[in-house]
């Protein structure tokens, strides 16, 4: 909706006077000035008289020196930017992606807690609800101020559909299936992207195209009573008879039986550990400071994330640009993710995590530096570099949760992983700005994404691998992974 759309100077010396005026008539060159791409964008030739038409607007009605835009005529007229008239204000365009992704930031802490304070449906719910709520409000924003506002609200309040849902998924299987489940709702991720892309391709004008994604999602609300709460949840808050209900249901689905004796076990809480110290802020941040190991992760970790969400949103959002099939472009940008998912689940356990991980990193690198130096009419490779790209970083997003879970001890392990999470946010809240630096040089965003997929490559490589190791408990434990001496091995 706010991707980059064609824009040229206005010339009403040759009659121009609407935004929706033809955007490349024959008399183009004589106004506005060529450049290496087609013509300018932001500049026109200096009028020195007001005899054109939009049928014939000679060369001798402009001097040779150039002003900026007082008005703006589109390639396109189904568009944010079409409709509030951005013109050449950039970073005020990809200002509605950076907002998206601060709101999905600050909704981490707001859901997580309604999630442990209230339930895993609630929070699903209520998500879902204010998504499809301030979404829809959104379709008829009278400014562009209004849009950016609702565009925060909604995320901050909404954006956690996906956390809620993914943590209400893994809660219900065993370990044995985790991995598997987590990689699928990855790629549920995606084809919901694939959907997005397909619908923007049908539904043209962007209001009925928001209205046409966010009121179907209301009908998602009647999950509440569909879906069971949570055995986990309901057990870690002691409601043991809802548990035993929810356990019992799923024994008749799945035509199992559960004998009393399991049963009980199941919902006999354990014994509440002794002397069990737990950790605080200052004593976590006095941990990391006395140990040289977990400090050299705590610097680490974070920019594996912020490369992580820098390059594989950053890739969606320039996707667009790639020809003049954008929809296509993007579609196929989220498609070639789902492959990418369960790649990284048939060689985790195979060639290791540092190995799956540097090499996602290296490999998705290579192909967007690459990608940058390929003259543009090589289309067809162009594409595939750039979907090859996308693979590499969707490798790296599956095995990113596990690895740096592995790395932490259990009593840091959850505050040490957010930390690395909300740190990571950075990439995505920067992602939307690297199209405007198109205007300098098209090739700088991949060779951006390229240098920092490098960086994370190699600093995975200071890291011990985990594989065929139990995670660890304690600091001592998080500090003996790797060495000769260590006594995790599972």
């Amino acid at each position: 909706m706010t991707t980059r759309v064609g824009r040229r100077c206005q010339v009403p010396e040759c009659g121009e006077t609407e935004r929706s005026s033809p955007f490349e008539p024959e008399w183009i060159l004589n106004a506005i000035p060529q450049t290496d791409s087609g013509f300018a964008s932001c500049e026109r030739f200096n009028p020195i008289a007001v005899n054109g038409s939009l049928d014939y607007c000679p060369a001798n009605l402009f001097q040779e020196d150039t002003i900026p835009c007082n008005g703006f005529v589109y390639a396109r007229d189904n568009s944010v930017v079409y409709d509030f008239d951005l013109g050449c204000q950039e970073w005020m365009r990809a200002l509605a992606g950076t907002l998206s992704s601060v709101g999905t930031l600050l909704v981490l802490p707001i859901i997580g807690y309604i999630s442990d304070r209230f339930g895993r449906r609630i929070a699903l719910v209520i998500s879902v609800f204010n998504l499809s709520l301030f979404g829809l409000i959104r379709a008829f924003s009278v400014n562009y101020a209004m849009y950016l506002a609702l565009q925060i609200i909604q995320t901050t309040l909404g954006a956690g559909i996906f956390s809620s849902a993914y943590i209400f998924a893994t809660e219900f299987v065993g370990p044995k299936y985790r991995v598997f489940t987590s990689a699928t709702c990855s790629s549920m991720f995606a084809v919901g992207q694939v959907v997005l892309g397909c619908i923007a391709w049908l539904v043209q004008p962007w209001r009925y195209m928001i209205m046409t994604l966010h009121i179907p999602c209301f009908t998602i609300i009647i999950y509440y009573w569909i879906l069971s709460e949570s055995v986990r949840w309901l057990l870690s808050k002691q409601k043991f008879d809802e548990a035993r209900v929810v356990l019992e249901k799923a024994s008749r689905v799945n035509k199992k039986e559960i004998s009393e004796k399991t049963m009980q076990a199941l919902l006999t809480p354990p014994n509440a550990p002794v002397n069990k110290v737990q950790p605080n802020g200052p004593g976590l941040i006095a941990s990391i400071v006395k140990s040289p190991v977990l400090l050299r992760r705590v610097c680490t970790t974070p920019i594996w994330w912020i490369t992580t969400t820098f390059v594989y949103y950053g890739l969606s959002i320039n996707s667009t640009s790639l020809s003049d099939t954008m929809y296509l472009n993007y579609i196929l940008t989220c498609a070639i993710e789902i492959p990418g998912f369960y790649t990284a689940v048939l060689i985790l356990d195979r060639i290791g995590r540092k190995p799956t991980l540097s090499g996602g990193f290296l490999f998705s690198a290579a192909c967007n530096i690459a990608f940058a130096f390929i003259p543009d009419d090589m289309t067809v490779l162009r594409l595939v570099l750039f979907l090859l790209g996308k693979f590499g970083i969707a490798v790296v997003f599956t095995s990113l949760y596990l690895f740096t879970s592995e790395l932490y001890p259990t009593e840091y392990r959850h505050s040490l992983l957010a930390f690395s999470s909300m740190v990571g946010r950075i990439g995505s809240i920067t992602a939307p700005l690297t199209p405007v630096l198109m205007e300098y040089w098209s090739g700088i965003p991949s060779v951006m994404f390229g240098a920092m997929g490098v960086l994370s490559g190699v600093l995975v490589l200071t890291q011990p691998e985990t594989l065929g190791t139990k995670m660890p408990d304690t600091l001592a434990e998080a500090e003996m992974i790797g060495k000769p001496e260590s006594k995790l091995q599972r």
